[in-house]
């Protein structure tokens, strides 16, 4: 009866999924919300599961960890993205050309820098 129960859960939760179209941020704080929940029963034992103290002690600062690698990991992939940034040479010149053609434009109309 759970097995089949779980199937239509599934079936249930993929048919609403294919519906909507999830931006970034409602990924995030879809699984944000899915961490809280989980550290939420650990932490506070909502469900009597009888954790030992052992993994209470690791449960209890497991988001401030989090926060941390996740800075980490925002840090790194800025740093990697400003060390591999491709210059547009070309791209450049036509952006200083068409701003040369623009003050051109404004002085015959009587613009003046």
């Amino acid at each position: 009866m759970l097995f089949v129960s779980g199937i239509i859960s599934i079936r249930f939760f993929h048919i609403f999924l294919s519906t909507f179209t999830m931006t970034k941020l409602m990924e995030w704080l879809l699984g944000l919300s899915l961490i809280g929940v989980l550290w939420s029963i650990v932490t506070f034992d909502l469900l009597d599961l009888r954790i030992s103290d052992q993994y209470l002690q690791v449960a209890w600062p497991l988001p401030i960890y989090l926060l941390v690698a996740f800075g980490c990991y925002s840090l790194a992939v800025v740093g990697y993205r400003v060390a591999t940034f491709n210059d547009c040479e070309t791209a450049a010149k036509e952006l200083q050309e068409q701003i040369q053609e623009a003050k051109r434009d404004l002085q015959k109309k009587g613009l003046h820098f």
